[in-house]
């Protein structure tokens, strides 16, 4: 496969996922890691075709971990650098906040795609921005008005995105579509690092693809 999600969950150990980059997968499923097993092989032709852009995800670590690991990544091949930014109250777990990823601006190249499990993200996205993020992602189920924290984004010069919960229909980001930079599916609770994939979220991936597609938008299609 050409694209990779390597987690970290909460415990600290790593889990290895290749599955369902910015579209849809075409060919095998595999998760290996410490507890996860082989999820197994998957027949998902004609969902699209496998993207070629290698991400590389930290949940939780340190300032000086995150600079020695973005620097190995970025040597290693890798184009974007998603960052799980988690707040206690919209997640149960506290990861960091925009001071850690502003230490490791400076090391690296790396696209920040910075994915906010955070109640309020409207009132933070400034800090994120200035922080050197480059998408800023946010939940549709947070407490921030959805069209404005958009226009918030954009209007600070960051690309847009919008994560949707496993419960969350994919219709719910349809109205957002036109503006958004990257539609991000949960196929786990956000928060919690170590948990299987949920099968049931294919339909929704497929669905969100085809009316990307649709609708001719440059709009990528990130999974988690």
């Amino acid at each position: 496969l050409a694209a990779a999600e390597f987690a970290v969950g909460a415990e600290g150990r790593d889990d290895v996922v290749l599955a369902l980059p910015d579209v849809a997968l075409r060919g095998p499923v595999v998760q290996v890691g410490p507890e996860a097993g082989f999820l197994g092989v998957k027949d998902l032709d004609g969902l699209g075709p496998v993207d070629q852009i290698l991400r590389y995800q930290r949940m939780e670590c340190t300032a000086p971990l995150l600079i020695r690991e973005t620097v190995k990544v970025e040597k290693g091949g890798a184009d974007y650098l998603h960052l799980d930014v988690m707040d206690g109250a919209f997640v149960p777990n506290i990861s960091f906040g925009a001071p850690v990823i502003k230490s490791v601006r400076s090391k690296t190249n790396l696209v920040f795609d910075v994915h906010l499990m955070i109640e309020n993200p409207l009132k933070y996205i400034d800090d994120f921005k200035k922080a050197g993020a480059d998408i800023i992602t946010f939940h549709i189920e947070s407490s921030s008005p959805v069209g404005e924290t958009v226009d918030k984004i954009l209007g600070c010069g960051c690309k847009a995105g919008i994560s949707i919960k496993p419960a969350t229909p994919a219709e719910e980001v349809f109205p957002y579509l036109e503006k958004l930079s990257m539609v991000l599916v949960m196929t786990v609770e956000p928060g919690f690092g170590g948990q299987s994939f949920m099968h049931d979220q294919l339909p929704k991936i497929a669905e969100l693809r085809q009316m990307i597609d649709e609708r001719g938008l440059d709009c990528e299609l990130e999974v988690d």
